[in-house]
């Protein structure tokens, strides 16, 4: 595929990827938001009740009631 280059050890096992990210920066990002999602699969959660109480108590969002 042009613009994706491997990298490969001693093997010829592939190690590492260089992206063209002039041709594939789209592609990278959605990778990237991939990768950024799966590490945070297990952190705690917050309802968006509880983000909205936050934020108005910080004075960031105007009352709801």
């Amino acid at each position: 595929m042009q613009g994706i280059n491997f990298v490969v050890d001693d093997r010829q096992e592939k190690i590492s990827v260089i992206i063209d990210l002039k041709q594939h920066g789209e592609l990278w990002e959605d990778f990237y938001d991939s990768l950024i999602a799966s590490e945070r699969q297990n952190e705690p959660r917050e309802s968006l009740a509880e983000v909205r109480q936050k934020l108005t108590q910080q004075g960031k969002l105007a009352s709801c009631d």
